[in-house]
């Protein structure tokens, strides 16, 4: 399966089954999925922490990244699953939002401007 294949129903799917056969459930609360996404995440960080960004190519290097992504995602998942979410909802209106604060016009080739938001 492929991401033009795999819609985010059969992942959600997928994570519940996994977590349902191993009894998680009791586990699988949002606080402790939160701070389970924050561990990954932090763990996606630190293998790219003081490389340069053509390291960032390396084959055994992304390996790693896409185990600890994976991870991150499971979680996403999991959380979603656990706060009965539609994430295609969700990431679509936060994309809308985003897209009203942030306007191509005035942030184009621009990072964000923390003074700006001050």
């Amino acid at each position: 399966m492929t991401d033009d294949t795999m819609t985010v129903a059969t992942l959600r799917s997928r994570v519940a089954e996994f977590v349902k056969a191993r009894e998680w459930e009791k586990f699988h609360r949002a606080s402790n999925l939160a701070k389970a996404i924050s561990v990954e995440a932090a763990e996606l960080l630190e293998l790219f922490q003081w490389r340069a960004e053509a390291e960032a190519l390396d084959l055994p290097l992304r390996a790693r990244a896409a185990e600890e992504l994976a991870d991150v995602v499971i979680y996403c998942l999991s959380a979603a699953n656990s706060l009965d979410l539609d994430l295609s909802e969700t990431v679509l209106r936060k994309l809308e939002r985003d897209e009203a604060k942030y306007p191509v016009a005035e942030w184009r080739g621009r990072a964000r401007d923390a003074s700006r938001d001050a």
